[in-house]
């Protein structure tokens, strides 16, 4: 039976820690647009100063690297309205809780990865309490952002687990991906908000670099464990980050944290100690 060990499912969750920060960060700004914009560019500096040190990826990952890149755009696209109409604690959740199930049914076609049962409730459970955060009355558009984005997530999950495994090198092929989107998503941010964006950077550098910083840090963690435990739990222990979103959101956003909320968590954390019995 495929398991995950003990060392990756805490690097893991130390990622799912990291990633929930820099949505935070996303969320407790005044222009989403320019931040998410901002944290894609800190990302590739953060990416550019390392990412010449170690050892490079294969040629054979190139594609996957190309493929993850474009797809990237729509993720970020997405990720600004969605949080542009909804808040970090529904739209944060919405956003992680379908994607990995998805990658869970597409990984065993695309990898050959055949879970037990006892995984795939495990998987069932954590989604469920993923989602049950989200629950309630909520702006469309956030929901319509949020979902598209579900999907986005699982598809960029496929394509980076794939593209990490032939690579060699998981994590050069990770700080690769973000030198090139933070090009990408930096261009595009240019051209949508012209001199606004070089203005915006320099008055928050330290802010985007911190993001930055937590959003290179997460993946790379993920995609190297992908490299040695199956796609679909690497990506459902991932989506725990909702639980850390919630708490950010309570803490220091003005959000609520619910009884339903508490509820939730609760299922999600059942849903980890049922995944390493």
């Amino acid at each position: 039976m495929l398991e995950i060990s003990l060392p990756v499912t805490l690097a893991v969750l130390g990622a799912a820690l990291l990633h929930a920060g820099w949505n935070a960060l996303v969320k407790a700004s005044r222009d989403k647009q320019l931040d998410t914009i901002a944290v894609a560019i800190g990302s590739g500096l953060v990416a550019l100063l390392v990412a010449p040190w170690l050892p490079q990826p294969s040629v054979q990952s190139l594609p996957w690297l190309a493929a993850s890149a474009l797809v990237h755009i729509l993720y970020f696209i997405l990720l600004a309205g969605a949080y542009r109409w909804g808040e970090l604690s529904y739209a944060y959740p919405v956003m992680r809780g379908g994607g990995p199930m998805i990658v869970a049914l597409a990984g065993g076609l695309a990898f050959g990865e055949i879970l037990a049962t006892r995984q795939w409730a495990s998987i069932a459970l954590i989604c469920a309490g993923i989602l049950a955060l989200a629950a309630g009355s909520h702006d469309r558009r956030a929901t319509y952002f949020a979902v598209g984005n579900a999907a986005v997530i699982a598809a960029y999950t496929l394509i980076d687990a794939q593209g990490a495994r032939v690579s060699g090198a998981p994590v050069s092929y990770t700080l690769w991906f973000f030198a090139v989107n933070g090009i990408v998503i930096g261009g595009m941010g240019l051209l949508q908000r012209g001199r606004e964006l070089p203005a915006y950077y320099r008055r928050n550098w330290l802010l985007a670099s911190l993001g930055g910083l937590f959003a290179v840090a997460s993946y790379s963690i993920a995609l190297w464990a992908m490299t040695r435990a199956p796609v679909a739990l690497v990506a459902v222990l991932r989506e725990t980050s909702v639980i850390f979103a919630a708490l950010f959101g309570a803490l220091f956003l003005g959000e609520k944290f619910t009884r339903r909320r508490l509820v939730a968590t609760g299922a999600v954390l059942a849903g980890l100690v049922t995944l390493r019995l």
